[in-house]
């Protein structure tokens, strides 16, 4: 029997956060053969780096099929953490790391995918990153003015 072929899925996700901790929210888009799905969300009190990661939780969640996942961001803490310190801190049992609560939902919600991450360098004109920062603010903004 022949083992099929995974989606190859883009996961474009970004954060933000008004004072950092403060209002925050994150962004994101799912890219398959040229369709896309937005989505996003946010929290009243957070960290940019919780809501960087977020972003990239909650994409996940949204697959619903075993998949190859490159993940496209802005934050170094992301994509390090998955392409080369997350082994690492599961073996040292997160001792030192910070928002263990979100890297253990992060293994639960890519355990069925293969996933990659792929750095970008943010605010430089990269139209996917840049529509998820602004899908990030406008969730931070929403907190922040108490809607």
């Amino acid at each position: 029997m022949q083992k099929q072929a995974r989606k190859q899925i883009t996961l474009y996700s970004d954060g933000s956060s008004l004072g950092n901790p403060g209002p925050g929210g994150y962004g994101g888009i799912l890219e398959f053969k040229g369709k896309r799905k937005e989505y996003s969300g946010g929290e009243a009190h957070t960290t940019n780096n919780r809501m960087e990661l977020m972003g990239v939780i909650e994409g996940l969640k949204l697959l619903k099929e075993p998949c190859d996942v490159e993940v496209v961001s802005d934050s170094s803490y992301v994509v390090k953490a998955i392409n080369e310190w997350l082994d690492g801190w599961i073996r040292r049992d997160f001792k030192k790391v910070k928002n263990i609560d979100l890297w253990k939902a992060y293994i639960e919600a890519a355990a069925p995918h293969n996933v990659h991450g792929t750095w970008v360098r943010g605010h430089d004109g990269h139209p996917e990153n840049e529509r998820c920062d602004e899908l990030a603010r406008d969730e931070a903004e929403k907190f922040k003015n108490g809607n």
